[in-house]
């Protein structure tokens, strides 16, 4: 029930085509695209997202690419499942003016900005563990697996896709293919050209270039594989750039098709680019605009999202009784003073800061709870909930996944929303547009909510960038911490921040440069550092260094710092899928899921891995694509942890993708220590002081202005 009333808000702003300029969705939706994420591959993650190429580039990229799932598009332009045709129908009878079948209540004030009623249901039923694997669901019969491996094989693609293809495109998948080969796209890892091979193969001189399978297969590719580099959207030019580069003929006619058939939708934003002409305000003379075209599944997560945000603002009242004013006299520093002052007047306040500002939202739970209000703290990893109880009573702090499965914090209550009055949601850059939707939908009216991170670091794994777009926005209070980090790593990392890479003072070895000329050399000297110079000279042990490189592949990518480190630090043959008990691990069975461990032993029910206390078992044909060596991570993977001491390298090839935010990341995950391996010379004070971050196209901070701006009109 709940997650149908998420979206009807949504359904109904894209059902009634809107005539403002922002953010204007030109089609209602045909179908709600809820899909199981898909099993990780060996090359979807060899590049750490911010290493990735401009939305232009990687568009029009013929590479195996990490990939959301994609579901069926067979059923686009047919029926509605029957929950969300009858959800369709109150809508549009909601918008006749007719009493809708359901029974709903009153809408308040500002409907737009209030979760749409509905009758009490129980709380949902738990989600998955994070980091479960997929599973074939039991309906799927073995038929259908067999069906789709016989089409595949024809068509000379690995009949190991038979299960992914029957996942993504149902039970019919053997004649899906069959009769359009081009939705072998929908496959995670397929490139365009292996999809034209098998195209080739099965349908002969009949497949072409132009083929109106594979155009509109491409349309999707393409801005699926945008989502995965943190595009919501992309523009119009932008992609009919990437269909052109793909072999497409005709770009501007393919995209009118795939908007007039409802393949995507199409979207009207304010243009503020710096060579746009501004309005002169005349009557006969429109603001300019950009035309952005993007996937149903994203255009509804950024509407939901903002909904729920504009609806936390606008059903908050504060309660008079509640003495605030003590609590923010009684506040550690006057940065947590400031946040408490500004929380106590609004139902959404945005809170920055690097990682001493902790504390800062840590002290405004324990406030709210010393009022008698039900306040929790919740943070992206298990560690960033350990650092988080440095300040705040343990018991008041959760793991989001953990609070969104509900085997941690406060449970929910009978409408199926978080049982709480404040929620304080630290590393929020991590966030992408679906789990935010998810997140602000469960949190209940007139609650309040702070999302607080360090804008600096990287930005999600998965498409948008909530925090930076809710600032930009200018929607609600936002508080900067003026607390600084501690100490000369956090002097640097405070300086690459502002776009300046300083010398600093470190006494104690607490920061060390060590100029390398070659990955080689930049190999060697790492592994110099963990086992010997790091524990002598600074005492952090091996266990606790981390080694943090640009990607996983190179010369002196993950996989060969692994290997080295593990030669070093717990040889052995690599019995069980290439590892040993006592090898440091990363799980990582999903996008943006990467969780450290050690393996403890192996059976024939799979490798057992200790998660951080968290016992787990990956099953054997699963450790391949799941499982890697985790002495050295990316900084994506690094994001939202630290530990005593980081090792980062920087071989000589890694210059042109360096950016500050890359380097930000991985240089502030080290509390007592930071060596830099490098061999990229000025490439990297250049990164610092010019490349601040890979720009992602997102609609969330146009649809907030947009409802700022009508709810003030009224």
């Amino acid at each position: 029930m709940r997650s149908a009333r998420r979206w009807t808000t949504s359904l109904r702003r894209c059902t009634a085509i809107r005539t403002t300029t922002g953010a204007r969705c030109d089609r209602a939706p045909t179908v709600v695209r809820r899909t199981t994420e898909a099993t990780v591959t060996e090359d979807r993650d060899d590049r750490d997202s911010e290493d990735r190429a401009e939305p232009g580039e990687a568009a029009g990229e013929e590479t195996a690419a990490p990939r959301r799932p994609r579901p069926s598009t067979e059923g686009v332009g047919s029926q509605l499942p029957a929950e969300l045709t009858d959800l369709a129908a109150a809508v549009r009878a909601i918008e006749r003016g007719e009493r809708p079948a359901a029974p709903a209540r009153t809408a308040p004030t500002r409907p737009a900005a209030s979760r749409p009623a509905a009758a009490p249901s129980p709380a949902p039923a738990q989600a998955p563990a994070p980091g479960a694997r997929p599973v074939l669901p039991a309906q799927l019969s073995g038929d259908a697996v067999a069906a789709a491996r016989t089409v595949l094989a024809a068509g000379g693609a690995p009949e190991s896709l038979a299960e992914a293809a029957v996942l993504a495109l149902g039970e019919r998948a053997g004649e899906a293919l069959r009769e359009d080969p081009w939705q072998v796209l929908a496959l995670s890892g397929v490139r365009v050209g292996q999809a034209d091979g098998f195209a080739k193969t099965l349908l002969g001189g009949e497949a072409g270039p132009d083929d109106e399978r594979r155009v509109r297969a491409l349309v999707v590719w393409l801005l699926e594989r945008a989502a995965e580099l943190g595009h919501t959207a992309l523009e119009w030019g932008t992609l009919g750039a990437a269909l052109g580069r793909n072999g497409v003929t005709d770009a501007e006619e393919t995209l009118k098709a795939a908007v007039a058939d409802g393949l995507v939708l199409v979207f009207h934003v304010p243009d503020e680019s710096a060579g746009a002409r501004p309005a002169t305000g005349e009557e006969d003379e429109e603001a300019p605009v950009r035309l952005l075209l993007g996937l149903d599944r994203y255009a509804l997560a950024e509407e939901s999202l903002a909904d729920g945000l504009s609806r936390l603002l606008n059903t908050f009242e504060a309660d008079e009784s509640q003495d605030w004013e003590g609590a923010v006299g009684a506040a550690p520093s006057p940065s947590a003073a400031a946040l408490v002052r500004a929380v106590a007047g609004s139902g959404l306040v945005a809170h920055t800061g690097a990682e001493a500002a902790r504390a800062e939202p840590a002290a405004l739970v324990a406030a709210a709870r010393s009022l008698g209000l039900r306040a929790w703290a919740v943070a992206a990893t298990e560690d960033g909930r350990r650092r988080l109880a440095e300040h705040v009573d343990a018991e008041a702090t959760a793991t989001l996944a953990g609070l969104l499965a509900g085997h941690e914090g406060p449970g929910r209550d009978e409408d199926g929303a978080l049982a709480l009055d404040l929620l304080a949601v630290l590393d929020a850059p991590q966030l992408d547009v679906e789990t935010a939707a998810t997140l602000v939908e469960s949190v209940p009216d007139g609650a309040r909510l702070v999302l607080s991170g360090d804008p600096a670091v990287l930005w999600s794994a998965g498409p948008g960038r909530v925090l930076a777009d809710l600032l930009a926005a200018k929607v609600c209070p936002q508080v900067a911490s003026r607390t600084p980090d501690p100490g000369p790593v956090g002097e640097l990392v405070s300086g690459i921040g502002f776009g300046e890479l300083a010398t600093v003072d470190a006494p104690g070895k607490e920061v060390v440069i060590v100029p390398v000329r070659d990955a080689a050399e930049a190999v060697h000297r790492t592994v110099q550092l963990v086992v010997d110079s790091v524990p002598r000279v600074i005492g952090v042990p091996p266990e606790h260094t981390q080694v943090i490189t640009a990607g996983h592949g190179g010369a002196a990518g993950t996989r060969v710092l692994n290997a080295a480190l593990k030669e070093r630090l717990n040889p052995g043959p690599g019995r069980f899928g290439g590892f040993d008990p006592g090898d440091r691990i990363v799980h990582a069975p999903a996008t943006g899921t990467a969780v450290p461990g050690t393996v403890v032993s192996a059976d024939a029910e799979g490798l057992r891995l200790d998660c951080g206390g968290r016992p787990l078992v990956v099953a054997p044909d699963a450790v391949p694509t799941e499982v890697r060596h985790g002495w050295a991570v990316t900084a994506n993977q690094a994001a939202g942890r630290r530990w005593p001491a980081v090792v980062v390298v920087l071989p000589g090839d890694t210059a042109k993708t360096l950016t500050r935010a890359w380097v930000y990341t991985a240089f502030s995950r080290g509390e007592r220590h930071l060596s830099v391996v490098q061999g990229v010379e000025q490439a990297l004070a250049h990164a610092v002081a010019e490349v601040p971050a890979r720009e992602r196209t997102t609609r969330l901070r146009d649809i907030l202005r947009e409802q700022a701006a009508a709810a003030a009109a009224q």
